[in-house]
């Protein structure tokens, strides 16, 4: 393993066997080479994706540690996706850290970003993660709204989604006609 390209795919390979802990440690040292090679849109990916394996071994400080600052690095890049995702990994961390209204806010950064970037398939698992929160909140009405929105940006539907989409649609009609 001698290129960051070649320690990444190992990163990946380990991730993918569910050795979280060692795919962090071959994604931080792919991140490394790749600031050593002056290629920080690269760096900023190895480190997104170290955050996502520490997040999954169970180190949520860590996760949010490593992910800082790199959806700056893809937002000055105009790597609006990178960025969104970005968010959402920083969001994840937050939520596993129980840091909830900060974790919201992420989440909705991320949102945001993902709708400009056309992402509405990403944007649609960003939305139902703040739904879940704000339900989590107690704050019904608003996940409701959150979800609906998620699920009105996407062009092609499942089947679950389209029926997902109806149930959602009746407590909102009910509201309108109730304050109409």
């Amino acid at each position: 393993m001698t290129t960051p390209q070649d320690i990444s795919q190992a990163g990946k390979r380990a991730y993918e066997n569910g050795q979280y802990a060692q795919a962090a440690a071959l994604f931080l040292q792919a991140r490394d080479a790749w600031k050593d090679n002056n290629a920080p849109l690269e760096a900023a990916e190895a480190a997104n994706n170290a955050s996502v394996s520490l997040l999954q071994a169970g180190e949520a400080q860590a996760a949010l540690d490593v992910v800082q600052g790199t959806a700056a690095v893809f937002l000055r890049a105009g790597d609006l996706k990178r960025a969104g995702m970005a968010w959402g990994n920083a969001a994840a961390a937050l939520e596993a850290l129980e840091r909830l209204d900060e974790a919201l806010d992420a989440y909705r950064q991320s949102a945001d970003l993902l709708k400009q970037a056309g992402e509405t398939d990403l944007r649609l698992h960003v939305m139902q993660a703040i739904s879940a929160l704000q339900l989590r909140s107690g704050r019904q009405l608003e996940a409701l709204a959150s979800m609906q929105a998620g699920l009105d940006g996407v062009e092609k539907l499942s089947p679950k989604q389209r029926l997902l989409r109806r149930l959602l649609q009746i407590p909102l009609d009910w509201l309108n006609r109730r304050f109409s």
